[in-house]
């Protein structure tokens, strides 16, 4: 069965880390990548890894303070995140496109794991 699973998330203050995974299984993605979505506001893309070359990909709101990698054996990709600020309060989503696709087009992705709530305290 085709899943992702993110773990990771909670409360942090802000100038504060975390690092959230997200566990693929059932089949191989070209792309896996993370978004977030604030109350009231649409999900955004943050960053991405093309699986086979691993390119990344960020946006610049998160630019210089998120990183984003992959994991070969585990079939992982991980978001560490830091210098969190009280704007990235969220949820937190990983995806994955089974083919090609845009990573900042949200409508391109085929699987979403069930997201990750992400509390960034003042």
């Amino acid at each position: 069965q085709v899943g992702l699973v993110e773990s990771g998330g909670g409360l942090v203050q802000a100038g504060g880390s975390l690092r959230l995974s997200c566990a693929a299984s059932g089949r191989t993605f070209s792309t896996m990548s993370w978004f977030r979505q604030a109350p009231g506001k649409e999900r955004e893309f943050l960053a991405g890894v093309r699986w086979t070359a691993g390119f990344t990909y960020y946006a610049d709101s998160v630019k210089g303070r998120f990183t984003v990698s992959k994991d070969n054996a585990k079939y992982m990709v991980v978001l560490q995140m830091n210098s969190l600020k009280p704007e990235d309060t969220a949820v937190y989503y990983c995806a994955a496109c089974g083919s090609w696709c845009r990573e900042y087009d949200r409508s391109a992705y085929n699987y979403w794991g069930q997201g990750t709530q992400v509390t960034v305290s003042s």
